[in-house]
């Protein structure tokens, strides 16, 4: 039997454990990324290793999400971050030089290759061929280091693309697609390899547009094959020599396989407050709009923004529509200044932001009270704006650019001709941004300002845990309702102590105080519990906090090895009906702790103190997990060893 392009890739890489489905492996890693938002920690935990330099292939540290500097706090946690890259090992993408995932794509992204990064985002660079998968900051502090990443073998999904796309129908409408069949949680355990005659249709901006959003799907990664467009592609960046062949068997094997007709797509919209709840653009049609943003690691290529500029030109954009463009990478902007669409767009009436994730990340251009935004972002969770009333929806640049002149949403198909553009024969190379460190024995100063404060120690895994729920959530929380993100907060990042009081605040702003006052306790969530962005600090702020185990019916996948990496139980229902029978307050006990995860057993009671009754929970571990959760998690694991 044949093998999928994903398991040839990830055999070639697996170090550790036997490849079969289910079982968990440990991989190599070629390539890493970090962005300041999740970055700073990681090199916190880094240098806490005390490894001189990296011992990957290639790590990149990008500056692209705490760009809005209000205060001394992000400016500091820059310089910090450049003097690490430099002392370590570490190439550092300045700010102004672009998102992590589009520069990635554009600059270092290699078929074949694995790349770890400390960004749910990360699998953009499937798009390129390659295994991409998004984990929290100690995972890959610790792949820096020369440790293994470890993972289940997840199931191969198939999807299989036949057709071509439409006018006015783009690879955004793909993956909402996809969104609309399986939903924020049907990628979960799974990968999405993407084969079929359709594939051919694609360029890699637009297949990276593809393997960027299915990380909403809850996917390890997405991944295409590598072939011509591959190569087209990599020439026009001037590196050919990275480019190799690279397809599933013909007689491969899928786990499951969905199959996509692009030829029968039409344009599709996301709603409020979910990537998956998608539905046909003409159901929203003569909608008013008062914001449109285009740009976010999703749809700021320089097709995307062409497109955009060719619809607008000569156009001006409707009095009431507050109108942004952000560009994915200082590449895509100087093309656009250089070809007089970045005029273009400046004339019909747009704002042009710098090259950084910005308004994706609620950094500024927060929408009005109750407004309807439109953004070619990939979330639109409540409250990530930053106006916890707007509506946001997701759209592709082409649905975004005639909404814009329009004010409404609307059919741009409606618009008449597509407009055509073509790429440059060779983009514009200029790495001066990209800085390279310190040749191997200079010494170099790690600069640390007040922001930046050293990781605390935590104890390892008691027997005995007791605690009250300190909130009782639904299903679908993301990290955004646990550890917001926003101008406010996102400087924080560095400072442990400072970003703890915001834990949950978009749910309930007396969390942190509570946590404090009651000595920590529980958690309780619903379904896929801790969706969305990989950030560690929605598990590292509530480990601060006293919070000793999260209560829920599933889990995120990467939220799940952050509670375990940082000694939170991840504990799951036995029974999900036992979760109607808690209530915030309640007094819970478990008794038996460490010997249950000693022995793997994965069932344990939960004593409720103030029902006076018992339910039982499942802790799903493998033995590494085991030895982590004991120890108190991954870091004091690391120390006992040396």
């Amino acid at each position: 039997m044949g093998r999928t392009l994903a398991e040839k890739i990830l055999r070639a890489h697996v170090a550790e454990g036997e490849f079969k489905q289910g079982n968990e492996v440990g991989i190599r890693i070629d390539q890493t990324l970090t962005q300041d938002a999740t970055g700073t920690m990681a090199c916190l935990q880094f240098e806490a290793m005390r490894v001189p330099r990296v011992k990957t292939e290639l790590s990149v540290s990008y500056v692209d999400h705490n760009t809005l500097q209000t205060g001394f706090e992000n400016a500091d946690d820059h310089v910090y971050l450049q003097s690490v890259a430099s002392k370590h090992g570490i190439l550092f993408s300045r700010p102004g030089n672009g998102i992590c995932h589009q520069v990635h794509l554009e600059r270092f992204a290699v078929p074949g290759k694995t790349l770890l990064g400390s960004d749910s985002h990360t699998p953009t660079a499937g798009g390129m061929g390659s295994i991409a998968i998004g984990a929290g900051g100690l995972d890959v502090a610790v792949a820096m280091a020369g440790g293994l990443f470890y993972l289940k073998v997840p199931k191969i999904v198939g999807v299989k693309l036949s057709g071509k796309l439409p006018a006015w129908v783009s690879a955004k409408d793909v993956v909402l697609e996809l969104l609309r069949r399986v939903g924020v949680k049907g990628g979960v355990g799974k990968i999405f390899e993407y084969f079929g005659e359709g594939v051919k249709t694609l360029s890699v901006p637009e297949r990276a547009t593809v393997t960027n959003m299915g990380a909403e799907t809850g996917a390890t990664n997405s991944i295409f094959p590598s072939d011509e467009n591959t190569k087209d592609f990599l020439k026009r960046e001037g590196r050919e020599k990275d480019w190799v062949e690279l397809n599933a068997d013909v007689d491969a094997q899928y786990d499951e396989v969905v199959e996509i007709d692009l030829s029968s797509l039409e344009p599709l919209v996301a709603q409020p407050h979910s990537p998956g709840s998608v539905v046909a653009l003409k159901q929203l049609a003569g909608k008013k709009v008062d914001q449109v943003l285009v740009g976010s690691c999703t749809n700021s290529s320089f097709k995307d923004l062409m497109i955009v500029a060719k619809i607008l030109k000569g156009r001006k954009v409707h009095a009431r529509v507050s109108f942004g463009v952000a560009p994915g990478s200082r590449q895509v902007l100087e093309e656009l200044a250089r070809n007089g669409a970045l005029a273009d767009l400046v004339n019909a009436g747009a704002r042009i932001f710098e090259s950084a994730c910005g308004p994706c990340i609620g950094m500024g251009q927060a929408p009005t009270t109750d407004a309807v935004s439109l953004r070619t972002f990939n979330r639109n969770f409540e409250g990530r704006s930053g106006t916890k009333s707007a509506q946001v929806f997701l759209v592709s640049p082409e649905v975004a650019a005639v909404a814009a002149l329009k004010g409404e949403i609307s059919d741009p198909r409606e618009l008449g001709e597509f407009p055509e553009v073509k790429l440059p024969t060779h983009f514009i190379l200029d790495d001066s941004m990209i800085l390279p460190p310190a040749k191997e024995g200079v010494e170099v100063e790690v600069v640390r300002g007040p922001n930046i404060k050293a990781i605390p120690d935590f104890p390892e895994q008691a027997d005995e845990v007791k605690g009250r729920v300190l909130i009782k959530v639904g299903d679908d929380v993301t990290t955004d309702h646990i550890m917001p993100a926003g101008a406010k907060i996102l400087p924080l990042r560095s400072n442990l102590p400072a970003i703890s009081e915001h834990v949950f605040t978009q749910v309930d702003a007396s969390f942190a105080k509570r946590a404090k006052e009651q000595g920590g306790g529980f958690v309780v969530g619903g379904e896929n519990y801790g969706q969305g962005s990989s950030r560690e600090h929605a598990a590292l702020a509530p480990k601060f906090l006293g919070v000793k185990g999260i209560i829920a019916k599933s889990f995120a996948r990467i939220h799940k090895a952050n509670l375990v990496n940082f000694g939170i139980l991840p504990l799951v229902f036995a029974d999900k009906k036992d979760y109607e029978s808690i209530a915030q307050g309640d007094e819970l006990e478990i008794t038996g702790v460490r010997n249950a995860i000693s022995s793997r057993s994965p069932s344990l009671a939960i004593f409720n103190k103030t029902k006076n009754n018992s339910f039982k929970v499942v802790l799903e571990l493998g033995s590494r997990e085991a030895e982590m959760l004991l120890a108190g998690g991954l870091f004091n694991c690391l120390k006992n060893k040396k």
